[in-house]
């Protein structure tokens, strides 16, 4: 049979289709006789052609892995001796790498302690005087190990001792090699025994990978990953050698003689370790020495006659590029900014940036821009409230630059600070818009990627412009109309389509008289099928979600049933992720307008979103299977059980590969869907209610599934669509109070709930943490107290949101070190505000004395927060919480004794929050004072003559409107509720010379509320002010920013007093302008 095998293998490798076949079909019979394997042995051992004895191999090793439980025992024994005996005489390196992966393969199954020979020639090999021994025996242990790293953890230790040797062997790169990588796959399993040995590893680790970096580059940048892993499984091994380790990374980084993969790869790095111990690289002062590295590549002008990818004509101008050194640059920035407390930060990096921006090479102004647009997200507090005229005014000027470079730059940052940067930046659109529309002027020109970037700035600057871009509509629209119709450039086209979806996003209905020749354009793009339209079309998708959302519900609706097939249509023509995953999102949004024109379609929109969700398209696992042997996957597929388990086996085996996060690379567009398709479920559940139903339980379950996806945007879409699902559960019944209904929101939450819980404790990458905090807070806004049914939830939520206030979860680097508490990244502090604002619905969702003893525990880490030497955003964050807590306390059984009893810790923190410098900060204290004297009623009166002495000096001093409409506020909660302890001659009219509200238009409720109270206990005084309380009236009446319930209470107080006491009525009514006038006359007539 050997020499019948050598004859079909020696076909397979034939380039004529036809032998093949044959070759093949002949190959799957022979597959069912069981002296296959011997057969395969002697092939693999005794051929001529290392072509044949590699595929003898890989198909062992295929046989192995399937059905390892097939083999008899005496094959078995016998393979493990050929096995080792044909490696240990192999002369060619590809073959000996598959054999290699055989042994790895039969190791699986039978445990390193049953095959002693394995562990003799390894020991031997690895220790070998011969150089070319050592590095194949190497090879040997690097397979082995790699996929098999636990069984081995009994020999760790004398592992570690070998390779503490090997690592010092520098004229042996491939021994080097292989050794690194093995020390970085056993890396995650090591424990506290192997600690010690691990850390005295890092210096020769450091040595040996100069030395490789000399060999091969390609290799050493392979074997860098072994930081990466260090620092991800256990960061106190390299702790102790991070400044070393930092200076080796900065090097290669910075050594352009290099190849760019392996900077790359080094300075990744160390962006890695800036995430992970921003903490230990400042205390280990590394801050300044990364930044001095990184400026100069950060900085570079490219070699003379190329460009940066980024300035390319044909570069997409979103900045996704990043394989090169002077992103990675930029990202490491980017980096700190997100993870280190801005003060600290800015006080080495603005010497920096600001000589740059004045440099006269255009690439150092091009790099001071770039820091700047980094900086954007992560330090966005410190940036909108310490400096932000004069940045924005450095990026503006970088606009009128003489060098192309510098303005794209300027236009990249631009975009950055809209994005991040509001809602301050908005207010300069008198400055920036006209800079913009002088851009778009120039449209017809040439540089096509220049444009890309004009309008990045534009979309994002526009789109939170509010009604302020009404001014900017008609030449905007122009524009845009005229690029749809007169240009032939499809890149143009998909610009100004996606320009009109930020238009909208900010004009809403005043985009109305521009609808129909947008829609007729877009359904234009929408039917075509040509390849080249691709891109035009799912951002046509894109911006007619964003109609669906702003125009209005009576303008889409008569539309949305037309879309939904336009999607559909689209979908079962072309098979593109893209195209797919905008559909999702106008499905969704058209859920929100006219959930009715989904339900016919439900099964079929879901069937795909699930689809994408069960996919592994785009998902690449890195096994190195040679290809052409798959086909046997399928051998011998009768319905023996062994075969079935095999086959199980098999499935279940891809599985966990993918799974297994270092094993993958993921396409882009793939990871997006998937996102989007959850985002959508959750979406549509909720919009569509009853009719979401039988699609529940299949949407829910294959959601779950994705809970623990390698990539954190899905994992962070899936725990939100659960959110959804909750919520959509509660609403089906409350519109269906049934038992079944209830049971099965009940039981939703009952694998939900402790899923989000485990995961904010668990979860390393921050973003995540946020999503599930706040979808876990949309819960509890929607379910209340369904949410705390089970018995256990209250003290498990409670216990969760102290410990992110702690910070002691997986992805917050820490809360041990007590140093300087008050300084921390932004986004850290961010996190913790998604969790304290989980603490006022757990009040108001619970009786009082139930939450107390927790609450009691939860107050001093909010409070702590509201110290003078906190950010401002804490600041705002620690009163802002306290006066929501107290409010929420007003709606609940026994909040009054609970608030009552914390008033004496409550009121020094809220009156100290008056004083405060800024004005958000003075108004969330407000409101805390008002909703204190609202929540604990009679039991603070004796607090009142202090509360309001505290009031009327800050009503003589205050300027800020916001403030102002707090104060009238909470001056009418105290008036509310303990109307005869407030001097009301005094303190109404004051009151009432400050109406109406200016910004806060939702305290109009309380203030009303008030007056009406007012009009029946003290009536005289109410006439007295008729004149001002009529005028504030007139423009609250009819004021679609105010809600339904407040213009009602108000109409019927109106009604009265006219009724009452006409005739000074009338002569209120008369002293207003006539348009004001009207509006009244109106609402007293309807009655």
């Amino acid at each position: 049979m050997t020499e019948e095998l050598e004859q079909i293998l020696s076909q397979l490798t034939e380039p004529d289709n036809a032998v093949i076949q044959q070759a093949t079909a002949q190959l799957k019979q022979a597959f069912k006789d069981p002296a296959i394997i011997p057969a395969l042995c002697a092939v693999m051992s005794g051929s001529q052609n290392p072509k044949i004895r590699q595929s003898a191999a890989v198909m062992l090793r295929l046989r192995v892995k399937k059905s390892w439980k097939k083999i008899s025992p005496n094959d078995r024994e016998s393979l493990k001796a050929v096995v080792l005996q044909a490696f240990m005489q192999e002369t060619e390196h590809t073959v000996q790498h598959s054999l290699s992966q055989l042994c790895a393969v039969m190791v699986k199954h039978e445990t390193p302690d049953r095959w002693p020979a394995l562990l003799q020639l390894l020991n031997q090999s690895t220790k070998s005087s011969n150089p070319h021994d050592r590095q194949v025996g190497l090879l040997l242990l690097n397979k082995v190990m790699e996929s098999n790293p636990e069984p081995f953890k009994p020999h760790y230790c004398q592992l570690l001792q070998l390779f503490n040797t090997v690592l010092q062997d520098y004229n042996n790169p491939t021994a080097l090699y292989y050794c690194i990588l093995t020390l970085t796959a056993i890396t995650a399993y090591t424990g506290s025994e192997e600690m010690n040995q691990m850390r005295s590893i890092i210096p020769s680790l450091i040595v040996a990978l100069k030395h490789l970096i000399k060999a091969d580059q390609s290799q050493a940048s392979e074997a860098m990953e072994v930081f990466n892993e260090l620092m991800e499984s256990e960061v106190s091994i390299i702790v102790p050698h991070v400044t070393d380790m930092v200076r080796f990374c900065l090097e290669v980084g910075s050594d352009t003689a290099l190849t760019d993969s392996l900077r790359v790869k080094a300075l990744s790095c160390i962006a890695f370790l800036i995430k992970l111990k921003s903490k230990t690289v400042l205390k280990q002062k590394l801050l300044n020495p990364i930044l001095q590295a990184i400026f100069p590549v950060l900085t570079a002008a490219p070699p003379p006659g190329e460009e940066d990818p980024e300035d390319e004509e044909n570069d997409s101008g979103d900045g996704t590029d990043n394989d090169n050194p002077k992103h990675c640059a930029a990202q490491i920035i980017d980096t700190m900014a997100l993870h280190m407390p801005p003060e600290k930060l800015f006080q080495q990096l603005t010497p920096l940036t600001q000589s740059c921006l004045a440099s006269e090479n255009p690439y150092q102004r091009k790099g001071g821009l770039m820091c700047l647009a980094v900086l954007a997200e992560g330090c966005a507090d410190h940036i909108r409230t310490k400096m932000l005229s004069s940045v924005l005014q450095t990026v503006c000027q970088s606009l009128s630059d003489s060098d192309q470079v510098v303005r794209s730059a300027g236009l990249f940052a631009l975009g950055q600070f809209s994005e991040h940067l509001q809602p301050e930046v908005s207010k300069y659109s008198a400055e920036v818009m006209p800079l913009l529309l002088g851009y778009l002027s120039s449209l017809n020109q040439a540089k096509v990627g220049h444009v890309t970037k004009a309008f990045y700035a534009l979309e994002n600057f526009m789109e939170n412009l509010g009604a302020d871009i009404k001014p900017y509509l008609p030449t905007l629209m122009d524009t845009m109309l005229s690029a749809l119709n007169s240009t032939d450039n499809l890149k143009i086209k998909e610009l100004a389509v996606s320009a009109i979806g930020a238009i909208a996003n900010a004009a809403k209905e005043l985009l109305v008289p521009y609808f129909p020749p947008v829609i007729e354009s877009l359904k234009c793009f929408l039917t075509t099928t040509t390849e080249e339209m691709r891109s035009l079309q799912t951002q046509s998708l894109d911006t007619l979600s964003v109609l669906a959302r702003t125009i209005g519900k009576d303008v889409f609706s008569p539309l949305a049933a037309e879309c939904v097939r336009l999607g559909l249509n689209l979908t079962d023509t072309i098979d593109d992720p893209d195209l797919r995953r905008c559909t999702y999102s106008l499905y969704s949004s058209v859920s929100t307008v006219s959930p009715d024109c989904l339900t016919p379609h439900l099964t079929a929109i879901t069937t795909v979103m699930l689809l994408a969700l069960k996919s592994n398209e785009g998902i690449t696992a890195h096994l190195e299977e040679d290809k052409t042997f798959v086909l046997l996957d399928d051998d011998d597929n009768d319905d023996n059980e062994e075969e079935k388990e095999a086959e199980d086996f098999l499935e279940d085996e891809t599985e966990t590969d993918v799974h297994d996060v270092a094993g993958f690379s993921v396409e882009n567009a793939y990871i997006d869907e998937k996102e989007d398709a959850c985002d959508a479920l959750g979406e549509i559940a909720f919009n569509t209610g009853a009719v979401f139903q039988p699609f529940l339980e299949s949407s829910f379950q294959q959601v779950y599934e994705m809970r623990d996806f390698p990539h954190e945007d899905v994992r962070r879409a899936a725990f939100g669509a659960m959110g959804q699902f909750c919520r959509a559960q509660h609403k089906v019944w409350n519109e269906n109070p049934n038992e079944a209904n209830h049971q099965a929101l009940l039981k939703l939450l009952d694998v939900v709930l402790p899923c989000f819980l485990e995961t904010v404790r668990t979860e390393h990458e921050r973003q995540v943490v946020m999503g599930v905090l706040e979808t876990m807070n949309n819960v509890m806004k929607s379910c209340k107290e369904e949410v705390f049914k089970n018995p256990a939830r209250l003290k498990e939520i409670s216990y969760v949101i102290r410990d992110v206030l702690k910070k002691k979860t997986a992805c917050q680097d820490g809360g041990d070190e007590a140093d300087d508490e008050d300084q921390q990244a932004e986004y850290d502090a961010m996190l913790q505000e998604f969790a304290g604002e989980g603490i006022p619905l757990l009040a108001s969702s619970v009786p009082a004395d139930s939450f107390a003893p927790f609450l009691n525990d939860l107050l001093p880490l909010i409070m702590s927060k509201a110290k003078s030497t906190c950010t401002v955003a804490d600041r705002s964050f620690s009163v802002g919480t306290i006066g929501e807590i107290l409010q929420a306390l007003v709606g609940v059984a026994g909040g009054r004794g609970v608030a009552g009893r914390l008033s004496n810790r409550l009121l020094p923190v809220l009156v100290a929050g008056v004083r405060d410098s800024d004005a958000e900060v003075r108004n969330n204290s407000v409101f805390g004072l008002g909703c204190l004297a609202q929540a604990a009623g009679s039991i603070v009166v004796s607090d009142y003559p202090m509360m309001l002495s505290v009031f009327s000096n800050m009503l003589a001093k205050e300027s800020d409107l916001r403030v102002i409409d707090n104060l009238c506020a909470a001056l009418c909660r105290m008036i509310l509720s303990n109307v005869d302890a407030v001097p009301l001659e005094q303190v109404v009219p004051a009151l009432v010379t400050r109406l109406p509200l200016k910004e806060d238009l939702e305290e109009n409720k309380t203030v009303f509320s008030c007056l009406a109270m007012l009009y029946t206990h003290s009536p005289a005084l109410i006439v007295q002010l008729m004149k001002p309380i009529v005028g504030a009236s007139s423009h609250v009446l009819g004021n679609k920013d105010v809600d339904k319930e407040t213009q009602n209470t108000l109409a019927l107080l109106m009604r009265e007093i006219a009724r009452q006491h006409s005739a000074d009525f009338q002569a209120a009514m008369t002293s207003l302008p006539g348009e004001q006038q009207a509006v009244l006359s109106a609402v007293i007539a309807a009655s």
